[in-house]
């Protein structure tokens, strides 16, 4: 639905509020670019107004698809203040503009909360380039696979990806794959498989695979 921000005095009718979203704030010049909000406002609101994984989502497409960098954005964060403010500052500090869709996003945010430490699009090479998988955690050589049916759903894809995965296991990689629906409306279920693949506890030697000295298993409470 359409999202409107009137003053916090301004008396809004029962009718006036059908089929909209009100929000109430003050408004500089600054603020206002033609009828609607700024760019800069507008991201503002996304980030401290917005459920947080939503908000993430627009942070990382912001910093994939216009020229506002990584530094600007936080810089933008650390200004606001009042309700959401904090929230605003940790998506900021969480948003990357390497994820291609929300969907990666969500699957990145959900990782971070189950203790994975992911990053996206990281090359990976076994005496020969194996490939760049959505999310990768170095250190637990863990793959995250967010696999849409657009781009994995026909044959030559499916004959790709199994390729794809198969080098990616022999090289000494857990890969794990989700699906849209999963990660977008069965968070609790995506949760507790990461969290399970978090609890393996162990760091391996980038070269060779092998479990590095004082590696062990951790317990999560």
């Amino acid at each position: 639905m359409p999202e409107l921000t009137v003053a916090k005095n301004r008396h809004v009718t029962l009718e006036q509020r059908r089929g909209v979203v009100i929000h109430r704030a003050p408004l500089e010049s600054s603020d206002i670019d033609g009828l609607a909000t700024s760019a800069r406002r507008t991201i503002a609101d996304c980030l401290r107004s917005l459920p947080e994984d939503e908000a993430l989502a627009i942070a990382d497409s912001v910093l994939r698809s216009t020229a506002e960098s990584s530094s600007s954005l936080r810089v933008l964060a650390a200004t606001l203040r009042g309700p959401g403010g904090g929230q605003a500052r940790r998506v900021a500090a969480a948003a990357t503009g390497l994820s291609t869709n929300p969907f990666e996003t969500e699957l990145r945010r959900l990782a971070t909360i189950a203790g994975l430490n992911v990053r996206p699009q990281v090359p990976l090479y076994a005496g020969h380039f194996l490939g760049k998988p959505d999310l990768v955690d170095v250190d637990r050589r863990i793959i995250l696979e967010a696999d849409s049916f657009e781009w994995h759903g026909s044959r030559r894809a499916l004959v790709r990806d199994a390729r794809r995965y198969n080098n990616f296991v022999i090289a000494g990689w857990l890969v794990l794959r989700f699906s849209w629906e999963d990660v977008m409306h069965h968070a609790d279920d995506v949760l507790r498989v990461l969290e399970a693949a978090a609890s393996r506890g162990r760091t391996y030697c980038h070269c060779c695979g092998s479990p590095t000295a004082g590696s062990s298993r951790t317990e999560r409470r």
